[in-house]
């Protein structure tokens, strides 16, 4: 009981003449965190850019850059359609990193399909297929917002990786192949 009648003179003094309110301060959110976010992810895209654009002077490719970002060179060029979305696409491929290391391929004989425009593939891999026809074979350089992203594969492919194919088309075909 002491002890409550010793601390009730400190309580009142401590409240006196008080509304109550306790300043607090509020980091700002909003657009000065998603400006710097979005100047962050800039660096990172022109960083990479520098990376592709390296791996193209030392390869000695010959590609060319679409809009979205994806190097294209054909090696192989045979008349005919060019692939379209709702088109299934069979490829054979091999995907590597841009030090050379092999993360995928297609097993020989047996190559892969994919809808395009639909199926669960790199945006980078549906846009650069549009530009091949059966037969046809190419590199295509994908910078990691167009393939696997900030975070990679999860398995195979680390984060922020650009990815290159080594795809050839074996054929297109309207309904499932």
């Amino acid at each position: 009981m002491r002890v409550i009648a010793a601390l009730l003179p400190f309580l009142l003094i401590a409240c006196e003449g008080g509304d109550g309110y306790v300043p607090v301060r509020v980091r700002d959110t909003g657009a000065a965190r998603q400006d710097t976010l979005v100047r962050g992810h800039r660096d990172a895209v022109r960083l990479e850019d520098r990376d592709i654009d390296r791996y193209v002077e030392r390869m000695g490719a010959a590609t060319v850059r679409t809009p979205r970002g994806v190097h294209i060179q054909l090696l192989r060029d045979v008349p005919g359609e060019h692939g379209q979305p709702e088109q299934w696409a069979t490829i054979n491929y091999r995907i590597e990193l841009l030090n050379g290391d092999t993360a995928y391929s297609s097993t020989p004989g047996e190559p892969e399909s994919f809808l395009i425009e639909h199926d669960d593939v790199e945006s980078g891999l549906h846009e650069a297929i549009q530009h091949l026809s059966p037969g046809d074979s190419a590199l295509f350089i994908i910078p990691s917002y167009r393939a696997h992203g900030l975070v990679g594969d999860m398995e195979r492919i680390p984060m922020r990786s650009s990815v290159v194919y080594h795809i050839g088309l074996v054929k297109l075909s309207g309904g499932r192949p």
